[in-house]
């Protein structure tokens, strides 16, 4: 076996560990794969013989087994019972990601959405039957609106790279109205890397914005690019560096100047949720996450949602459908007619995540206005008591207070020989989910930090102690050490380059590997 598969087989052996007869280490149980498992008339359900019938699939009846392994119920059970416990998820401690604003998911929320007037409906019933759905997204909506001080929100992207597209067709759209037909796109280096990638997709030249010394738009240079051809800036703020763009106002006033949109990546909200509007700041098209700023599950335990804010001149473009209310009570409005016309369609089937919506709005109710102004608040403090606690150990890439997450880079780690990914491999050995790293690009060797607002001062400084001491282990000449982390852990370092250029996407039994092989 090659690629991930042979790396998911090597177990994870240090010097001391003691060797066991069945590969296990106390609980944690060294199992096959679900398909080696796999016996002759194992089944976990008992189906009645089908009655006689005809065939009628012609010359396509299958004439071999369909491959799924025969396994009985506790096999089942116990086998993804086990993967579980190997994954490491926010319910289990800390986790640090940068960028991504992992924190704890609310079981308040999770009761909301499994009623059943919001979990059991379906998209195709009738409006009548679901006018308190219908409500809650308007009421969502309205929130959203008061949040950002935008007259308009679309609702149906599924995730933030979609609500990027969305605000830039929307942008695209309403120049095309103008008939002016711009071309470029500038984005600057700080922005999120999905931002590039969607300009393009909207048939957009790309114009990249560079950083100043303090980690931010280098104003003058953005000035220096704008044009009669910019149909508009892509910026993210707070940026990736964990930094506010404390020129934004001055940014927006230059980009209208020149006959251009300002969209704003608001993935970063929670960092000013409650405290700033992006209305105020000159935006006209914003995404935001549910699940970083109003704690919707994040990734796996999505699915994801990006609702875009938009200014009252690309209003009239946003996607379908639009929720309206009217004599009948609240309906959707699903074909680009009337006030509609100018949308640009759909972008999603059916009207969004459901789901994701009752979360957030039930986060929204739960904390108040307050509640959501203290959210930012301890964001920001929890990343900067953390910028404090690590100051003296790592080596922060731009100088000041930051936002929501701290941003360090690896010239700690100079004349060590030690790598930003030898250190983020021997935090997992002491129990955490490494930081992001090598992200922002335009940091070296970057360590990007976000703690979030949910977790306690203890959970931080047992963090930053253990940060602290890797770091001096590192300076003290330790680098062996660092080059085997993880030794814990179920499986040791992957070959992750092998896997992504010789993947086996598909298990077959061994002789046949060994066949293909040869």
């Amino acid at each position: 076996m090659t690629g991930w598969s042979q790396a998911l087989r090597a177990p994870s052996m240090a010097a001391s560990d003691t060797p066991t007869f069945t590969g296990n280490r106390g609980l944690q149980v060294e199992e096959k794969l679900i398909f080696e498992q796999d016996a002759p008339g194992r089944c976990g359900v008992d189906l009645p013989e089908p009655p006689p019938h005809n065939n009628r699939l012609g010359g396509l009846a299958r004439c071999s087994p369909i491959g799924l392994p025969g396994l009985s119920e506790p096999q089942v059970v116990r086998h993804f019972t086990r993967l579980s416990q190997k994954n490491y998820a926010i319910d289990s401690g800390l986790y640090p990601l940068g960028s991504c604003t992992m924190k704890h998911n609310p079981r308040l929320n999770e009761r909301l959405a499994r009623l059943a007037g919001f979990a059991d409906i379906h998209p195709l019933q009738p409006e009548s039957t679901v006018q308190g759905a219908l409500e809650l997204i308007d009421t969502l909506a309205h929130w959203l609106k008061v949040l950002t001080g935008m007259p308009a929100v679309a609702l149906s992207p599924a995730a933030g790279a979609h609500g990027e597209l969305c605000g830039m067709m929307t942008i695209r759209a309403a120049l095309s109205a103008q008939g002016d037909a711009r071309t470029r796109i500038l984005v600057p280096e700080s922005a999120h890397g999905t931002n590039p990638a969607t300009a393009a997709s909207c048939g957009y030249a790309i114009d990249a914005i560079p950083n100043n010394a303090r980690g931010r738009v280098d104003l003058a240079a953005l000035k220096a690019k704008l044009g009669g051809d910019v149909a508009a800036l892509m910026l993210t703020n707070p940026n990736t560096c964990g930094l506010f763009e404390d020129e934004i106002v001055e940014i927006a006033a230059a980009v209208h100047a020149a006959g251009a949109y300002f969209y704003c990546d608001g993935a970063n909200f929670n960092a000013i949720v409650g405290r700033v509007r992006p209305a105020d700041l000159g935006i006209d098209a914003l995404h935001l996450n549910l699940h970083k700023t109003f704690s919707t599950p994040h990734g796996g335990g999505g699915p994801g949602s990006g609702p875009v804010a938009l200014a009252a001149a690309l209003a009239p473009f946003a996607p379908l459908p639009w929720i309206v209310h009217g004599d009948a009570g609240w309906r959707l409005v699903e074909h680009a007619e009337g006030a509609a016309a100018a949308a640009i369609g759909r972008l999603k089937g059916f009207h969004g995540q459901m789901g994701m919506f009752v979360r957030a709005l039930a986060y929204m109710m739960s904390h108040g206005a307050d509640g959501l102004r203290q959210v930012a608040e301890d964001a920001v403090l929890n990343a900067n008591y953390l910028r404090v606690r690590l100051a003296d150990a790592l080596t922060q890439s731009y100088p000041g207070a930051c936002m929501h997450e701290v941003l360090f880079d690896d010239r700690f780690l100079k004349d060590t020989g030690v790598a930003t990914l030898d250190f983020a491999k021997a935090l997992i050995d002491e129990g955490f989910h490494p930081m992001t790293m090598y992200f922002p690009l335009v940091v070296h060797g970057a360590v990007l930090i976000e703690p979030t607002e949910t977790e306690s001062k203890a959970s931080l400084d047992q963090f930053a102690d253990t940060v602290n001491a890797l770091a001096a282990r590192a300076t003290a000449g330790d680098a062996a050490s660092f080059h085997a982390a993880p030794r814990l852990t179920p499986r040791r370092r992957l070959d992750e380059t092998g896997a992504a250029r010789k993947p086996v996407l598909r298990w077959r039994p061994n002789a046949v590997q060994r066949d293909a092989a040869d």
